[in-house]
């Protein structure tokens, strides 16, 4: 991989630069939306933290049974954790997520009526519930462009294409809001997922499958 300090992509050319990625990917990407298959904002808040360490798909295969059982904080809050436990277990970590979604079943019931917040401090004082999580629930089912979600796949991308040269979540996240346009937010954490599993994939990047491999300082394809 090339150098992230090319001199195009010095701060004073970065925000032509990010321009120019959210064109190009939303070309390849108009519709990009959320992976986590959910019907309400309780649904996705639980999918969002299932999917931490393991795959989107591997939660979507869990949780249609889970929904189907636990439909209300009050659920969640009253479920027996062994239970649980067992059942999102191929999910990873499903002790410490059952401790999570109990948590945060029994703090919606006690300080918000069994109803999910719709503010950052509200959700990220839920257990279970971090400025990451907080980002997906707040664009995903709110539509409210609080902050850019920063997951394995937006770091990686972000850094190659030179968006940022951060490796802490909330240093991207505050380079990227910084260049990226407030309605954006949201759209451009989706679309850049999808890109970073299908062609900006971690060991051996498809640079010749790229919409952005003449823009990208990292491309092993571009002149």
């Amino acid at each position: 991989m090339k150098t992230l300090l090319h001199p195009r992509f010095r701060p004073a050319h970065l925000k032509a630069h990010a321009r120019t990625v959210v064109t190009r990917l939303a070309k390849a990407y108009p519709q990009a939306n959320c992976a986590l298959q959910h019907t309400n904002g309780l649904e996705l808040a639980v999918a969002t933290i299932l999917s931490a360490q393991c795959t989107d798909a591997r939660v979507n295969l869990v949780t249609p049974a889970l929904f189907a059982k636990y439909r209300a904080a009050g659920d969640y809050a009253a479920a027996d954790p062994r239970v649980l436990e067992r059942e999102i277990q191929s999910t990873g970590f499903f002790r410490n997520k059952t401790k999570s979604i109990v948590g945060m079943g029994q703090a919606l019931v006690e300080r918000h009526g069994g109803e999910l917040p719709s503010t950052m401090d509200e959700l990220t004082a839920l257990p279970g519930i971090g400025r990451k999580t907080a980002n997906v629930i707040l664009g995903t089912w709110f539509g409210k462009n609080d902050g850019v979600v920063v997951d394995t796949h937006v770091r990686r991308v972000s850094r190659r294409l030179a968006l940022t040269r951060e490796t802490d979540p909330v240093k991207i996240e505050r380079d990227l809001m910084q260049l990226l346009p407030r309605e954006r937010w949201t759209w451009f954490s989706h679309a850049v997922i999808l890109h970073g599993r299908r062609v900006c994939v971690a060991r051996r990047p498809r640079c010749e499958e790229c919409v952005l491999n003449t823009i990208c300082p990292s491309s092993l394809v571009a002149p």
